[in-house]
């Protein structure tokens, strides 16, 4: 008789296979969630430098003082930390927190990685929604002026995000697929258009009003105001939640729509409602500052060289990445030139077009 076939080995080989798996898998998560801790590490660091550093020097005890105790601490010090400072540096962690987030979740959904609020007119379409309600005089009994001017930002940007999807779906392949060259050109189109209709408001606004679209323009956190914080801090801890929620589905959304599809994923569903978030994030932000570009745009990119394209650490780590990087920038908008507060805009937009070509480079032919 033959000799019987030996059965296969695979349970004892395969538990040990699976414990080094379940151990690669811990370790992974472990990396990825100190990373996040050190970035929250940093941008508590920017905002306590952005308190301390000014014309003014506070020492670190003073600062810790100002902060914790402000009834045992100097007038002055405490004047200059709660009503100058404190508002300047978080409004920009909240500020490049909300465009972080909004980038990440724009070029997951785009399937483009030069997608961003800035780069893709929802930001230029923003300030011309407060533009216009400047220049209009837009009152709404019992509301803020502030809030009137965010609800026509965010209207005229969730508008912006629509048209671009429409306009690129008329592109689309008979795969399905949308090139990114054509997302691409049709946001650069829109950034033109809005950017054409803000110079329109500027020529008929009046000399009092001109100055605030100015303002606008440029990108700048001089006007930070507690209710602003309040509503953009409101606003990141409602929206983050749904984000996280849908995190498996845009990570599987990164393989492609054919993919995401297969494995049971609503993808116009999801990608509705990541724009209805992207809106509302990028709004708020042009409302209350203005026009900050190209946050949007490296925060994701950093986050993902770092914890790699699952969602749940990549939306989070993007979130603190633009908190980070608008923090530092918003830092070196005061010291640059002393005396003098640099618009934020400005400083972005000569740090991040550098970064905005080296992805155009980077990136294959036909992709």
């Amino acid at each position: 008789m033959p000799n019987p076939v030996p059965s296969c080995p695979a349970r004892p080989t395969a538990r040990p296979a699976i414990v080094m798996a379940q151990a690669a898998c811990a370790a992974l998560r472990r990396r990825r969630q100190l990373v996040l801790a050190l970035l929250a590490v940093g941008v508590a660091m920017s905002i306590l430098a952005d308190c301390a550093i000014g014309p003014a020097s506070l020492s670190p005890s003073a600062l810790l003082r100002a902060l914790f105790t402000p009834d045992a601490a100097p007038p002055d010090a405490r004047l200059i930390l709660w009503r100058i400072r404190l508002p300047y540096a978080l409004t920009a962690a909240c500020v490049g927190a909300a465009l972080g987030l909004a980038g990440a979740e724009m070029q997951t959904v785009l399937a483009n990685p030069l997608a961003s609020p800035f780069t893709l007119g929802t930001s230029a379409a923003g300030a011309f929604g407060a533009s216009l309600s400047i220049v209009l005089g837009w009152h709404i009994r019992g509301l803020p002026q502030t809030w009137i001017i965010a609800l026509s930002a965010f209207v005229c940007s969730m508008l912006s995000v629509w048209l671009l999807e429409a306009l690129t779906r008329l592109r689309q392949t008979e795969t399905g697929r949308v090139e990114t060259s054509t997302v691409v050109l049709c946001g650069v189109a829109l950034v033109f258009s809005f950017q054409a209709l803000v110079a329109l408001m500027q020529f008929v606004a009046s000399e009092d009003t001109l100055q605030d679209l100015v303002f606008w323009t440029l990108g700048s956190l001089t006007r930070a105001t507690w209710p602003a914080i309040g509503l953009l801090a409101l606003t990141l801890a409602t929206t983050l939640p749904f984000a996280l929620g849908a995190a498996w589905r845009l990570t599987v959304l990164r393989m492609g729509e054919e993919r995401a599809a297969s494995l049971g994923v609503d993808v116009h569903r999801l990608r509705r409602a990541a724009l209805l978030r992207i809106s509302l994030l990028s709004a708020l932000a042009v409302a209350f500052v203005g026009v900050i570009g190209f946050v949007g745009l490296i925060a994701p990119h950093i986050a993902r060289g770092l914890v790699g394209e699952d969602q749940r650490y990549t939306l989070p780590a993007s979130l603190l990445s633009g908190a980070f990087i608008l923090s530092t920038t918003a830092l070196l908008a005061r010291v640059i030139v002393p005396g003098v507060v640099v618009p934020t805009g400005i400083v972005t937009a000569l740090v991040g077009i550098p970064f905005f070509l080296f992805i155009i480079l980077r990136q294959k032919p036909g992709a």
